[in-house]
């Protein structure tokens, strides 16, 4: 542990000093090519700031490379060098228990209690293994720190031979500029990506083992998978229509509470308020999308649904009363509701609608508004027949964006929608969502080589093509519409 934590120290202390470093080369630099041109400063292809950004770029870029690939390869290659230093003990176990014990020993290397006691056979064993980690941990960040620096050093002593009036340093800088602004592109667009590619090789790995038909239009849902032949109640099935339905089902719920009232709000925040209403009620509109969801799902599960599930009682009774001849109840009211999900969810979601269709509306020139009124058109006439119509694309798009939060919200619906799989028209019945199985799916002890687990990745999946489908949608909206109002 104590060679691993020098061994911290020491990769922290070569970071810091090629950082440093970096900052004097760039005076070394801009100093140099001043010495060298003299008073003839024009004789210089770019400004003396290039020329110690150049070499600075030198010194420090080969350093950071080589710490990025011990960032990226380091752990692998301490974890191989130890497998060789693995105790006879450990080595003759399962593959499996191996790796739980070699994870324990990490822990340990890390200064985290093993939790094994001391007359456990494994004890010794585990201890061995950790210092080995350790010390084999500790020896690539040495290695790759040495490494580092002395990069370091090769590059500017590189750069400081290339240091000449002539040199084209502006170009080199804004070269590495432009590759560093590409990469970080380049790394959103292969983190996206991946996460795709991950979804699809899973999904794929599910649909060899259940149906895609039985998936997409199957009307039960229960992904508890035998574990013994003679088990009852296991023997999953996979038809996720009950779990669009009832995402959809509580999205809509949302959406009639956020739509109108984010939308009517935003109108009268931009055309109606006063400045000094506008400067009150917008901050306290906008302090709804900082309250945590787990917050929200709280008030959900205390106070709206109980209430929910009052009006869903006496709604019942007076069904029956005018409904005499109907047995059993007309309404069934749950503790948890579908209608107290999509309601909280709606009042989440009203910031969404209302700031993004705001600062749209505020967008539309105000000549278009000083035309209409100019032809005798009323506020109320100019707002419905020139700005919204003006304002549409953005107004889509805020709302789709709220459509894609909705649809991906967990909290709420996990506390107070419930977790039964069905397909029912009552607002007042529990349901559950995609979202809520994937949670469910993926949380506790879970093997990866299951339907049960595997079907939470092609739920992900359906989630990523409902969010791209809406996305495309709006995407149309905007290109259709901007042409006529831009």
């Amino acid at each position: 542990m104590y060679e691993q934590i020098a061994a911290s120290r020491l990769a922290l202390g070569a970071l810091l000093l090629v950082l440093i470093g970096a900052f004097a080369a760039f005076y070394i630099g801009r100093m140099r090519v001043l010495g060298v041109a003299g008073r003839e400063v024009r004789s210089l292809h770019s400004l003396p700031n290039y020329y110690g950004y150049y070499l600075s770029l030198w010194a420090v870029l080969p350093a950071l490379a080589v710490l990025a690939l011990y960032a990226a390869f380091g752990g692998g290659l301490a974890d191989g060098m130890t497998r060789g230093d693995m105790p006879g003990e450990i080595a003759a176990l399962p593959s499996f228990e191996a790796a739980s014990f070699m994870d324990t020993a990490k822990a340990m290397a890390n200064g985290e209690p093993s939790g094994l006691s001391d007359g456990d056979p494994m004890a010794g064993p585990v201890a061995a293994l950790a210092s080995a980690v350790a010390y084999n941990q500790g020896l690539v960040k040495f290695v790759a720190s040495g490494v580092a620096v002395l990069m370091a050093i090769v590059g500017f002593a590189f750069g400081m031979r290339q240091l000449k009036p002539a040199l084209q340093a502006r170009n080199g800088v804004e070269t590495v500029i432009s590759g560093v602004l590409v990469l970080s592109a380049g790394v959103a667009i292969a983190t996206t990506a991946g996460i795709v590619l991950s979804l699809v090789f899973e999904t794929l790995r599910f649909f060899g083992e259940v149906s895609p038909l039985e998936f997409l239009f199957g009307l039960k849902w229960s992904a508890q998978t035998q574990i013994r032949p003679d088990q009852v109640g296991g023997s999953g099935s996979f038809g996720a229509v009950p779990l669009f339905f009832g995402t959809m089902m509580i999205s809509v719920i949302a959406m009639l509470v956020a739509v109108p009232v984010g939308l009517f709000s935003a109108i009268f925040l931009s055309e109606y308020a006063d400045t000094r209403t506008r400067r009150i009620v917008k901050p306290v509109l906008e302090v709804l999308a900082g309250v945590p969801t787990v917050v929200y799902g709280f008030f959900a599960l205390l106070t709206v649904a109980p209430f929910i599930r009052e009006v869903g009682d006496a709604l019942n009774g007076f069904l029956m009363a005018i409904m005499p001849w109907v047995e059993g109840p007309i309404i069934e009211s749950q503790p948890r509701s579908a209608l107290a999900a999509g309601l909280v969810m709606g009042v989440m979601i009203i910031p969404f609608v209302s700031s993004l269709s705001d600062d749209v509306i505020n967008a539309v020139p105000q000549s278009l508004r000083d035309g209409a009124y100019a032809m005798g058109a009323t506020r109320s006439e100019t707002v419905k027949g020139v700005i919204l119509p003006a304002a549409l694309p953005g107004i889509v798009a805020a709302v789709l964006l709220a459509v894609s939060r909705a649809i991906g919200e967990t909290m709420i619906v996990v506390m107070a929608a419930g977790q039964r799989a069905q397909i029912t028209p009552n607002p007042f019945s529990d349901v559950t969502t995609i979202t809520v199985q994937i949670v469910d799916l993926l949380t506790g002890d879970t093997e990866f080589d299951s339907p049960k687990t595997l079907s939470a990745f092609a739920l992900g999946f359906m989630l990523f093509l409902v969010t791209l489908v809406f996305n495309l949608i709006a995407l149309r909206v905007v290109q259709k519409y901007r042409e006529k109002y831009d």
